[in-house]
């Protein structure tokens, strides 16, 4: 099998660590794991020349986003690629624009972290978000004022009921505007339209 470049794991988690060494392992991507940020920015003042960062952003004492900081401050040049948890699209956000290259939520999807990878090392891809974004902020636009409220609700975490008891609507009402929504954008999946909202913030 083809060698597809190297991924620098970083979580907290050992069970995530595994899972995801073999995952890329099976695709063909070589990989070094780390257990926490500060064994990762040992590894990278040694020196680094190869592959991409795959970095989770909630970890205990040093998280995601402060890793980032250091790294910057290293002048670190492979891309980081964050994992994010559903309704954490600030954080995701503010990855970005410490300069990540992409993000992924978790539960990882198998294609989505591939494409993400390999989009990463590809170069260029600074370009391309810019591209991305603008699209991204397009197809927002086309939201109802209510439906963005609904998409913002649901991005933050909370849930139908709390989202109608918020707006003051019924849950059904709720499940009409986030069906639309969904349509409206083009995709019948919320982690993607997360993914829209956090790519048109960027814009």
């Amino acid at each position: 099998m083809k060698r597809r470049g190297m991924v620098h794991i970083v979580d907290d988690e050992p069970a995530v660590r595994r899972s995801l060494a073999r995952l890329l392992q099976s695709a063909g991507f070589g990989t070094a794991d780390y257990r926490s940020g500060s064994a990762f920015l040992t590894a990278a003042k040694a020196g680094l020349s190869a592959g991409c960062l795959l970095l989770d952003v909630r970890m205990p004492g040093m998280d995601g986003l402060e890793v980032q900081s250091r790294l910057n401050e290293l002048k670190f040049s492979l891309p980081v690629i964050v994992m994010t948890g559903h309704g954490d699209v600030q954080t995701a956000v503010r990855a970005m624009k410490a300069g990540a290259a992409d993000f992924i939520e978790k539960p990882v999807v198998a294609d989505v972290l591939f494409m993400a990878i390999e989009e990463a090392q590809s170069g260029g891809r600074r370009m391309a978000r810019q591209r991305e974004a603008a699209q991204a902020a397009e197809r927002i636009g086309t939201l109802s004022p209510r439906e963005r409220q609904v998409l913002e609700a649901l991005t933050a975490g909370n849930s139908n009921k709390m989202i109608a008891y918020d707006l003051n609507l019924s849950v059904r009402t709720v499940e009409v505007h986030r069906a639309r929504m969904l349509e409206r954008l083009g995709t019948h999946s919320l982690a993607e339209a997360v993914r829209l909202m956090v790519m048109a913030t960027l814009a």
